[in-house]
């Protein structure tokens, strides 16, 4: 099953993928469906509703706003080599707020206080039930689904300190969808996709999800020990090599460029780079 969050005329709703269409769902966004309960699944797949056609549907955040995203750095080891770091014995994690998540084929925001802003594609684990101390055995049974993020960083502040946030969350720079693909179509398992970030067409990051430092299982296990993790809480899994920062010179997003995101089976993000005004 494949669910959306839509912008509509009455505000976001929350919507089941149907061929070329979308069936609203009773919810005002994915976040709020996985919050009703352990019948979640069963209520959206039965729904019927309004449809809108999914060649005019305007995506809004797949989750507009979780309780907590949860980011990993240094989760591939092409991009922990290109920056120079050690292999981390346990997960690196940071924050990111709301305020940074965009729409599928929104504009990614340039700040005007930076020219260092860099792309980071990344599969991100949303929860469905809350989990705490979970064993890794157990951790798959806590993930509602997949979707595609793309964690633009800006380098210039994430480098100010030792603490990554500041160059991570800033205002609307992080692209998240097009859909949740539910955990049930990849049988229960880690999924093993192909994930590609391009820059107008140009291919700058290429690898599979197989790749990753600690799994799925493993992050969820190891957060949920930290924080009850709740429904529509996403976790950011990590971006593989090939960030315009590790490269020789140094690339960065400029504006009017298209920045791609492609995860095998989950879809794309498309977003172009847009200047924030001067204030």
């Amino acid at each position: 099953m494949r669910l959306a969050t839509l912008r509509t005329g009455g505000g976001t709703r929350a919507a089941r993928r149907d061929g070329d269409s979308y069936v609203l769902l009773p919810h005002v966004d994915v976040g709020a469906l996985l919050g009703s309960g352990d019948g979640w699944a069963r209520a959206a797949a039965s729904a019927e509703g309004e449809r809108i056609e999914a060649a005019d549907a305007a995506l809004a955040p797949v989750v507009p706003h979780p309780n907590k995203i949860i980011c990993l750095g240094l989760n591939y080891a092409t991009h922990i080599k290109e920056m120079g770091r050690d292999t981390p014995r346990y997960p690196t994690l940071f924050a990111k707020y709301d305020g940074s998540l965009i729409g599928a084929n929104d504009a990614i925001t340039l700040p005007v206080v930076s020219d260092t802003v860099d792309w980071e594609a990344e599969l991100a684990v949303v929860i469905g039930r809350a989990a705490r101390h979970v064993p890794k055995a157990d951790a798959l049974d806590f993930v509602a689904g997949y979707t595609i993020v793309n964690d633009v960083t800006v380098r210039e502040y994430q480098r100010r300190t030792r603490e990554f946030l500041a160059g991570k969350t800033f205002e609307a720079t992080t692209p998240m969808g097009p859909e949740l693909v539910t955990a049930d179509e990849f049988g229960g398992l880690e999924p093993d996709l192909e994930i590609r970030c391009e820059v107008d067409g140009e291919v700058m990051q290429s690898s599979r999800t197989s790749d990753l430092l600690f799994g799925i299982a493993d992050i969820v296990a190891y957060i949920s020990d930290i924080i009850t993790l709740l429904p529509g809480d996403v976790i950011c899994t990590g971006t593989p090599g090939g960030v315009g920062d590790g490269r020789d010179p140094k690339v960065y997003l400029k504006e009017g460029q298209i920045l791609r995101t492609v995860v095998e089976g989950l879809g794309e993000t498309r977003n172009v780079c847009v200047r924030e005004e001067q204030p």
